[in-house]
């Protein structure tokens, strides 16, 4: 099963992209920025997850 790649940030909706390693999620695949996820301490404020370094998709796996 493949992540959600989602392309905007949950709590600024800052654009995020898919090839750069800039976005963070938790377990449930919630979606924040690296600045918002540092301001909420890398943890998920949905789930109380913790944020890590969501993985990079190759250009031509991307749907």
């Amino acid at each position: 099963m493949a992540l959600e790649m989602r392309d905007r940030c949950e709590r600024c909706e800052c654009a995020l992209l898919l090839q750069v390693s800039s976005a963070r999620i938790c377990s449930y695949e919630c979606t924040f920025c690296v600045s918002c996820s540092a301001a909420m301490q890398d943890t998920c404020p949905n789930c109380g997850g913790e944020l890590v370094a969501r993985p990079r998709r190759r250009p031509s796996a991307a749907q």
